[in-house]
């Protein structure tokens, strides 16, 4: 990503520079909202008509897929959480073989 610096030599941005910048302008965003429900209306309609559509114009089709689309959501969160979790057991099994055998661990 380069940041736009006013017809001067673009500026290179780190990924992790870039994260902490969106995070911050997100922040500041939000706490410039003095009406979250409004300014999230249009989408979280938008996302009602989706499964209504889907369910075509059913409602109790639409709010079984609307369930299924979100338990599905919290299936993917559990299993990279459980990932992330065997990946440091890993990581900590390894750092400890490397310190056992004499090996440099940081």
């Amino acid at each position: 990503m380069q940041i736009p610096t006013g017809g001067l030599q673009p500026i290179s941005v780190p990924s992790s520079e870039r994260k902490l910048i969106a995070s911050i302008a997100g922040h500041e965003s939000w706490a410039c909202t003095s009406d979250r429900t409004a300014r999230t209306a249009k989408a979280r309609a938008a996302l009602a008509q989706k499964f209504l559509d889907a369910a075509d114009g059913d409602p109790v089709r639409a709010e079984h897929l609307r369930s299924a689309y979100f338990a599905r959501l919290a299936l993917r969160s559990a299993q990279s959480r459980r990932k992330a979790k065997e990946l440091l057991a890993d990581a900590e099994s390894a750092d400890r073989e490397l310190a056992v055998n004499g090996g440099d661990a940081a």
